[in-house]
């Protein structure tokens, strides 16, 4: 019998029936109920739209590269409407759930595939068409409101408003069916002796990202149909000159846009939990207090929407108890860096890409979460309510958060996703390129906040301009190295080493299984004796790839 010292020394080879070979054909995949190809389905789409929408924000900062600019007002609004309606709506909400969750929640849960596979396609295709809808949107008339939608403008102008938030509308549907799925499952189909707490701090994530999923979406769903029945049928709702009232608006929008915050944020915490505990060999320190503080996040983010409306004239009492909630739900978020750190210290800490992409989330959330604190206290807000200081903390929580704990996750699933290893040395050139270029765009957005920039506007007074041009140029510094990051994600599978079942030394169920798993997960069901992260049970680790 095989040691697994003796394991680690053998060369790995493909397994002969995987998810990827098991059924061949366009058809196979277009009906499959496979939740791993569904996975890789939303994979493909989300990345793709990440592009999209990447590309858009570079053409918003070529606008923005010196005053004067180069595209009229009207043109550069529908740029920056549809960079944040394509990044948030159908890149950032539905990045770590949709992908990743889909493709590990049964394999980390010991499952052979989530509690309701045809459901699981069909929010896939409720996907793609809120997506083609988006589409449609951009060509026939793109958006110029920005991505909030905000009345009484969304009510009045002549783009394509009503597609757009109709698109928006399809696309929750997608999303409250995946957060069912995903609640489902977990409630019913873990294995022998994985209790609550044996589950992997992912799972938590995904639970409770879930959760806010099915309760906040439809509050958004009924907010965007009444805004396209009041454009298509006059009925006045929140329409001024209607009888309407636009702030009702925005406590309708932001009820379900606080907590969605959070349906983007909690996944990508998830990620980082299961990097921190791989590459620091080591169990998640404060296991217990990590896991609930993601459901807390999930309460508390249902109360704090109205740090959005500080200067909205709302009442006194009103903004102190916003501030006060606001103040409170970063104690749980504080909860996972100060356990993150306690992790990583006396770890044995391995620099992996992965680990590389943890450390930079580590830094940049830090700041994100930090540059909140002005935004939360009625008095500095005042100043700093849409200025660029606003732009500037949202992309740090948004991009330096959400998308780098993305990438971090997929560069530490891709082996057993694809079965195929990645160049770790252009990953790391590929990561320190993304550190330098997002930094350089956005915290120079901080500067600009400060000195009074607005944001949204198309043009600005000279005095500007230096700190303007070096953001824009971290932009494209930003740009290249995610360019540089796909170039490698294709060229491994072209040509990459094949991958072990365990390339990093995971603990959780998924690294029990074969890269790529078998189309079933597993050939028994697993039975669990510990905690995820405990490293005397873990499954023997079979090999890595040169650094």
């Amino acid at each position: 019998m095989s040691t697994a010292s003796d394991i680690a020394t053998q060369a790995p080879s493909m397994p002969k029936e995987h998810y990827l070979n098991a059924t061949r054909g366009f058809k196979s995949w277009a009906l499959t109920v496979d939740h791993k190809r569904i996975g890789v389905m939303y994979l493909v789409s989300v990345l793709t739209f990440f592009l999209v929408g990447g590309l858009l924000a570079l053409l918003v900062r070529l606008e923005l590269l010196a005053p004067g600019g180069m595209f009229e007002q009207k043109t550069y609004n529908q740029l920056f409407t549809m960079h944040g309606v394509v990044m948030t709506f159908l890149f950032i909400i539905p990045s770590i759930p949709a992908s990743l969750g889909n493709f590990f929640l049964p394999l980390q849960l010991g499952a052979k595939d989530v509690a309701f596979p045809k459901l699981n396609l069909f929010s896939f295709y409720i996907y793609v068409v809120g997506a083609i809808m988006a589409i449609v949107a951009m060509i026939v008339g793109a958006v110029d409101t920005g991505w909030t939608f905000y009345t009484p403008y969304s009510l009045t102008t002549d783009t394509a408003v009503v597609i757009t938030v109709m698109a928006a509308f399809v696309l929750g549907f997608s999303s409250i069916l995946t957060g069912l799925n995903f609640i489902v499952t977990i409630h019913k189909l873990r294995p022998p002796g994985m209790t609550w707490f044996r589950m992997p701090l992912f799972l938590w994530a995904l639970y409770s990202t879930s959760v806010i999923q099915l309760l906040a979406t439809p509050v958004l769903g009924i907010t965007l149909l009444l805004l396209a029945a009041e454009r298509l049928f006059g009925v006045g709702i929140f329409d001024p000159a209607l009888g309407g009232d636009p702030v009702l608006f925005q406590h309708f929008f932001w009820f379900y846009s606080h907590p969605a915050v959070y349906i983007m944020i909690v996944p990508a915490f998830g990620v980082i939990s299961e990097l921190v505990a791989t590459f620091s060999r080591r169990e998640v320190f404060g296991y217990k207090f990590v896991a609930l503080s993601s459901v807390a996040i999930a309460i508390i983010g249902f109360f704090v929407w109205g740090h959005h409306m500080f200067v909205s004239g709302q009442s006194e009492f009103a903004g102190m108890v916003f501030s006060f909630l606001t103040f409170f739900v970063a104690i749980p978020t504080a909860v996972k860096i100060f356990n993150w750190t306690a992790t990583l210290y006396k770890g044995d800490i391995q620099l992996r890409t992965p680990m590389i992409f943890a450390m930079m989330f580590l830094i940049q959330f830090t700041i994100g979460g930090l540059t909140g604190l002005p935004l939360a206290s009625l008095a500095t807000n005042v100043s700093l309510h849409d200025t660029y200081y606003v732009v500037a903390h949202f992309h740090y929580v948004m991009m330096g958060g959400v998308a780098f704990a993305f990438v971090g996750g997929l560069y530490y699933w891709w082996p057993k996703i694809t079965g195929r290893m990645f160049d770790e040395k252009v990953a790391n050139i590929g990561a320190v390129l993304m550190f330098i270029g997002f930094n350089t765009t956005f915290f120079t957005q901080f500067l600009l906040g400060f000195k009074g920039m607005p944001r949204r506007y198309f043009d600005y007074d000279p005095e500007f301009a230096g700190l303007h041009a070096f953001s824009s140029v971290g932009s494209w510094i930003l740009g290249l190295g995610f360019l540089v990051a796909l170039i490698n994600f294709v060229q491994s599978l072209r040509k990459g080493e094949i991958a072990p079942a365990n390339p990093w030394g995971g603990t959780t169920l998924e690294w029990t299984t074969s890269s790529p798993p078998h189309p079933h997960n597993f050939v028994d069901t697993p039975t669990v004796s510990a905690g995820p992260y405990d490293r005397e049970h873990a499954p023997a680790e079979t090999g890595r790839a040169a650094a």
